[in-house]
């Protein structure tokens, strides 16, 4: 996944349902002789709309929680979309524009308070290290340039098959991938973490090796190749918003035509398009342990 220089404004465009981190603030300084415990939080995704029904499929929603020795004080952070799952998914075919206009941008929420019943009820909130006033602030300088690089959600992961030595073709880039990222450099700086079982969910296509197209320019451009553009718009069209059920039963044909029975998928990852010849089984959820990382420093002595 490619890291930017740095994140570009959003589009007046792009509107979210729901309002992104409405509680957001700074993260604050933390004494060096504090000691923080971090928490592993982990709900359904939509579970405040939806409750525990994507929790049945093993769509989870992760974030990291921190509690302050000193002041007593819950903080918890996360990373999610900017303008919700779908926009980030897939594009809108807007009038009056050739290209494929994304809302995709993810970021980093840190806000205080750590709400126990939403992670406890269908999910998890439990404590996984212990750090330092020091290790935490080096970990929120981190947490600055990682969320002003890695700008861009990606849902997908995209393998060459269900074997777990499989080609990865494609890494999503979610909200989970994040937390294990801050796992890993809270091990770099020396937290020592208990050894508990993690799950995380992927949702996984699968591919024979992908096709290289070109970027929106290239394809879309006044030199571009319309008839390759033509076909992008015609397949990313059923995957719009639906006013009905019938609408969404007949564009469901459609991409299922598209997909499965035709095996194609064009995927717009690190702002380029990539063909997809699909292989059975197609498409996977799955929820598979990855461990806890093992640091590669010494402990501040927590």
């Amino acid at each position: 996944h490619r890291r930017f220089d740095y994140r570009p404004k959003t589009d007046p465009y792009c509107q979210a349902r729901y309002t992104f981190c409405p509680t957001g603030s700074a993260i604050p300084v933390m004494k060096e002789e504090d000691v923080i415990e971090v928490y592993r939080l982990q709900a359904p995704v939509w579970e405040f709309k939806y409750g525990d029904l994507l929790g049945h499929l093993k769509i989870m929603h992760d974030a990291v929680g921190f509690k302050s020795s000193l002041t007593g004080k819950n903080y918890t952070m996360e990373w999610y979309e900017l303008f919700q799952l779908g926009n980030c998914t897939f594009p809108h075919l807007r009038p009056g524009m050739d290209a494929p206009f994304w809302c995709n941008q993810g970021a980093a929420c840190f806000y205080e308070g750590i709400d126990d019943a939403h992670w406890k009820e269908n999910g998890t909130l439990v404590l996984v290290t212990t750090i330092s006033g020091t290790m935490f602030n080096e970990m929120a300088k981190w947490v600055k340039y990682d969320n002003e690089t890695g700008i861009y959600y990606e849902t997908w992961t995209v393998q060459a098959s269900p074997n777990k030595q499989s080609i990865v073709w494609f890494d999503s880039y979610e909200c989970s991938k994040f937390i294990l990222r801050t796992y890993q450099k809270l091990a770099d700086l020396g937290a020592v973490f208990r050894k508990i079982q993690t799950n995380y969910t992927s949702i996984i296509l699968f591919s024979g090796e992908p096709i290289y197209l070109g970027n929106e320019t290239s394809i879309f451009g006044p030199l571009g190749n319309k008839t390759l553009a033509a076909a992008i718009r015609d397949f990313y069209y059923p995957f719009k918003p639906h006013r009905t059920v019938g609408e969404f039963f007949v564009d469901l044909l459609k991409i299922i035509d598209r997909v499965i029975l035709n095996r194609q998928f064009y995927l717009f990852y690190n702002l380029e398009y990539w063909f997809l010849p699909m292989k059975f089984p197609y498409l996977k959820i799955i929820y598979e342990e990855v461990p806890l990382p093992i640091g590669s420093k010494t402990s501040f002595g927590v």
